[in-house]
């Protein structure tokens, strides 16, 4: 079933209310290993970046107590 203009205006309204968004510029071959370490785990690339952000900054606090 096809998107409509109203949904995807919605859908934009939405996502530019509730999140950040960031754009990452990778090396050349990276987008793809990053790709498929991500799948291998079940993870989209968003959610595998996101996890690899959160737990850095979690061991980084713990690396300054």
């Amino acid at each position: 079933m096809a998107t409509t203009k109203a949904q995807q205006k919605a859908v934009n309204k939405y996502m530019a209310s509730n999140y950040d968004r960031i754009n990452l510029t990778v090396p050349k071959g990276a987008k793809e290993t990053i790709k498929s370490h991500a799948e291998s785990r079940g993870e989209s690339v968003n959610g595998f970046i996101n996890r690899a952000i959160n737990e850095t900054i979690e061991r980084d606090k713990q690396d300054r107590e």
